[in-house]
C-alpha cells in the first residue's frame, strides 16, 4: 500500500520543506496535478516547477494530467523527471499510441477516469492491459479539496477481474477525499496507491496520517 502526497495541496511557499516532512514520515511518491485550463477549470503547474519538484524529491514523482494535448505534455515532464505520467481514458485520441510513446521514452503510462465514466470492457480493457498504473478519480478533476465518492469503487472489482483473468499487473491508484475515513474502503476495494492531498497535507502529524492511510 503506496501513499502519495498530492503537491497541489502543499504548502508552495514552504514546498522544500512540506516536501521533506512528507518523505521522513515514509510517503511512497509524489502526486503531481498538471492542469491545462481547458480539460478542466483550473491551471496549475508546467514543466519547469516539475523539474525543481524532481530535483528536491528523494521519492518518484507520479504526474497526472488534465490536459486536452497529453502527448505534447507527457514528453516535457518526462524530460523534467517524472517517473509516471497518466492521463484520460475521455480524451478523444489514440491512447494506446501515447501509452507506447510514453513506455519508448522510459516512463511508466498510466490512464486515468473519471468519477462518471463508466468502465467499457471492448474499449477499456485492451488499453489496461497496455498501461502501467490506473488511476480511478474519486472527485471530479480540477479541484482539491472535494467530498469522496463512494460510487466509483465498484470500478476496482472490474479492474482487478481484468487483470487476474488478463495475466498482467496495472498498479491501481485512486485520487480524491482520501483520509483516514475513505482510506480503508479504498484499501478494501483494491486500490494500491493512496493520493492524499488536502487531508494529507492538512494534518498537523504526517507520519500519523501516513500510518492511519495504509492502515497501520
Amino acid at each position: 500500500m503506496a501513499v502519495a502526497p498530492s503537491l497541489l495541496s502543499a504548502d508552495l511557499l514552504h514546498l522544500a520543506a512540506e516536501m521533506e516532512a512528507a518523505q521522513e514520515a515514509g510517503a511512497d511518491l509524489f502526486h503531481l496535478d498538471i492542469m491545462d485550463g481547458h480539460f478542466v477549470d483550473n491551471l496549475s503547474y508546467g514543466p519547469h516547477f516539475a523539474r525543481a519538484i524532481c530535483k528536491l524529491s528523494r521519492l518518484p514523482v507520479d504526474c497526472h494530467l488534465m490536459v486536452e494535448d497529453p502527448l505534447d505534455y507527457a514528453m516535457r515532464f518526462l524530460d523534467a523527471g517524472v517517473s509516471c505520467v497518466s492521463f484520460h481514458l475521455e480524451l478523444d485520441l489514440d491512447h494506446g499510441r501515447i501509452l507506447r510513446q510514453i513506455q519508448e521514452k522510459g516512463g511508466r503510462a498510466g490512464l486515468a477516469l473519471n468519477p462518471a465514466s463508466p468502465l467499457r470492457e471492448a474499449e477499456h480493457r485492451p488499453l489496461f492491459a497496455s498501461c502501467d498504473l490506473f488511476l480511478v478519480m474519486s472527485v471530479h478533476p480540477g479541484f482539491a479539496g472535494q467530498a469522496f465518492d463512494p460510487s466509483v469503487l465498484s470500478k476496482f472489482e472490474q479492474l482487478r477481474t481484468w487483470r487476474e483473468a488478463d495475466g498482467h499487473h496495472c498498479v491501481l491508484e485512486i485520487d480524491g477525499g482520501i483520509d483516514a475515513e475513505t482510506a480503508p474502503l479504498a484499501r478494501e476495494a483494491g486500490a494500491e496507491i493512496l493520493v492524499s492531498g488536502s487531508s494529507f497535507f492538512g494534518s498537523k502529524d504526517y507520519q500519523a496520517m501516513t500510518r492511519s492511510l495504509r492502515g497501520a
